[in-house]
């Protein structure tokens, strides 16, 4: 058996998320289906990261076994001929046998995007600003985000999980003009985290919330106590790391 590594993009858009459902088209599904249609066997997909209804994916980790040997470039270009065009593989290659794309995740990076004027092309794919913003405030609060582990008050009330504690090593706004972006990576997420976060600290951008008010929801430790959680369709996986893999 071999073990192949898929480095994956994807416009979450028409899709129920990431994970396979019962009822709704997933990404994890169509990925499973081309690898039946070009190796001719239902194939097991493990991704790294279970993103939501809409979320999307520049650069999504998955593996998977094969008992032939046909070569990496060949699969990339197999599955790329059957997947819908809003699903892309980016790269595959052949990794160690033990190697498990969630499990052997170091971290994980979001971006969310938001922009500023209006637009025809980004209006699926970015939250349009609300008027008048303090950029600043928000960046202060997202260094505020990166020195705490408790994420409690910013996760679905249903989480599956009872351990919320996660270790953010980045967590920054940058101004690009048009656009603002929210960078974060953590060693794991939490069921909407990012996209409460996001929420909460848009508020505090409106001026309806500030840093004291952001320590607060943090100690109360309380989902209620926090910011609305923003739209899916702004919010990407960019990227996952592993300590001896590249990409």
């Amino acid at each position: 058996m071999q073990n192949v590594k898929l480095l994956i993009e994807y416009d979450g858009t028409d899709y129920s998320g990431w994970q396979i459902q019962q009822n709704g088209r997933t990404v994890q599904g169509e990925i499973e289906n081309g690898l039946e249609t070009i190796l001719g066997s239902k194939t097991a997909l493990i991704g790294a990261g279970r993103t939501d209804r809409g979320v999307h994916a520049l650069a999504q980790s998955a593996n998977f076994k094969i008992e032939n040997s046909m070569p990496p470039d060949k699969i990339r270009s197999s599955l790329n001929g059957v997947l819908p065009r809003d699903i892309r593989i980016l790269n595959a290659m052949y990794v160690d046998d033990n190697f498990d794309s969630r499990r052997d995740a170091s971290a994980r990076q979001y971006l969310y995007k938001m922009v500023k004027r209006e637009t025809a092309l980004d209006r699926l794919y970015a939250l349009k600003v609300v008027k008048n913003l303090n950029y600043q405030e928000m960046d202060s609060a997202a260094e505020l985000v990166r020195t705490k582990t408790d994420f409690n008050s910013f996760c679905k009330a249903s989480s599956e999980t009872e351990n919320r504690k996660c270790k953010v090593s980045k967590s920054e706004w940058h101004d690009n003009g048009d656009f603002l972006y929210y960078t974060i990576r953590a060693d794991r997420f939490l069921h909407h985290m990012v996209r409460s976060l996001v929420g909460t600290m848009i508020e505090i951008g409106r001026g309806k919330l500030n840093i004291d008010d952001l320590e607060g929801i943090f100690a109360e430790s309380d989902r209620r106590a926090a910011g609305p959680t923003a739209p899916a369709h702004g919010l990407y996986l960019e990227r996952v790391f592993y300590p001896n893999i590249n990409n």
